[in-house]
């Protein structure tokens, strides 16, 4: 039985529909759905938990149908778990008594030791030490209240915890941290998650499958390595990964499928039926080779951002109006106003022109 089945699922704010229609289904795991600001990710979270009435659709949770007749299921008689964005603790109470606030009701009025216990078990299971029980919420750090948060949610033992872009507040070392010790505790408990986030990197490692989300409906449903390598549509191409979109040309006849572009003559996967096609060529594709290879062709390097390990240059080429998206070596930097030679390195992703595959 799956933990959580959306089916045409809508949702309007007056007459702006933010929801068009979402089918999503999660068995087990963590599905993280991935997407810009405004695209109705945490729309599709508040319905789920039943802070919003869906306009039409279905929504089952542990196959138990939530929306009946127009009305909600109230969110205190779901049986999930929430974790907000901020972690929302309660600032006049300490550790124990916040994660205690979250068991059932009966639980919670039990013996107190026998709560301790329990509040005890949580912290261990969230990877957080018991000692920290008697500490208030500003006597903590941000990653250990997201997973105080987390502990409170999963109190109850629900079978799936929604987390609304719980770690978007961390700094990148904590934010990593912090998402692994949490898919770790779901993990342990047998809880499956849905993880709101516009993070592409905390998407694609945390989660065993991604939805991908823009206008209210979902472009893509499947595991991040297919998401990444095999998008269904140019779209989730240029989203993930920030490819560029550059229209190109397969001509007949050819052994191994090749599109001419402003980048030359590149070796594609995909629709590679010969005629107008779009190519999907990401940063880590394009690369800065010898003035002197036989690939590529001449840029004038725009601007340069150095990360230590490397680099990236965004450079305009004849042809192309915007800028390309290149990386380099760090011992190899050229500066703006450069002129370099871009190369495409391996096969570039093609659609048929117009067509989402």
């Amino acid at each position: 039985m799956s933990a959580l089945e959306v089916t045409g699922l809508r949702l309007s704010f007056g007459t702006h529909e933010v929801l068009t229609g979402v089918d999503l289904k999660v068995d087990d795991g963590v599905t993280a759905v991935l997407g810009s600001s405004g695209c109705g990710k945490t729309t599709l979270l508040r319905a789920i938990a039943g802070f919003l009435d869906p306009d039409e659709g279905s929504i089952l949770l542990g196959g138990r149908q939530m929306v009946e007749r127009g009305r909600s299921v109230p969110s205190r008689k779901r049986d999930i778990g929430y974790v907000p964005q901020e972690g929302a603790l309660f600032p006049h109470l300490d550790v124990a008594r916040n994660i205690a606030f979250g068991l059932p009701r009966g639980e919670r009025r039990g013996v107190g030791a026998r709560v301790g216990v329990r509040v005890g078990e949580l912290l261990e299971l969230v990877e957080l030490p018991r000692d920290l029980a008697g500490r208030y919420p500003h006597q903590l750090s941000g990653g250990q209240q997201q997973r105080v948060a987390l502990a409170r949610a999963l109190a109850p033992r629900p079978s799936l915890v929604l987390l609304d872009e719980p770690f978007s507040s961390l700094d990148a070392g904590l934010r990593e941290e912090t998402g692994r010790a949490v898919v770790r505790a779901l993990q342990v408990s047998k809880a499956a998650g849905v993880l709101v986030t516009h993070d592409q990197g905390e998407a694609l490692s945390l989660a065993d499958q991604v939805a991908v989300m823009s206008a209210g409906r979902f472009l893509q449903v499947d595991t991040p390595r297919q998401i990444y390598l095999s998008p269904a549509e140019e779209q989730v191409a240029a989203f993930l990964g920030h490819a560029a979109l550059l229209p190109g040309e397969i001509a007949s006849g050819s052994g191994i499928p090749t599109a001419s572009c402003v980048l030359g003559s590149v070796p594609v996967t995909g629709r590679t039926e010969p005629g107008p096609v779009t190519l999907a060529i990401r940063p880590e594709q394009l690369q800065v080779v010898p003035t002197e290879a036989l690939l590529g062709v001449d840029a004038e390097v725009v601007d340069v951002s150095f990360f230590g390990h490397d680099a990236t240059i965004r450079a305009r080429v004849a042809g192309y109006d915007g800028t390309l998206t290149a990386r380099t070596p760090a011992n190899a930097v050229p500066r703006p106003g450069d002129l370099v030679r871009l190369g495409v390195i391996g096969e570039a992703l093609c659609f048929r022109r117009g067509d989402d595959r």
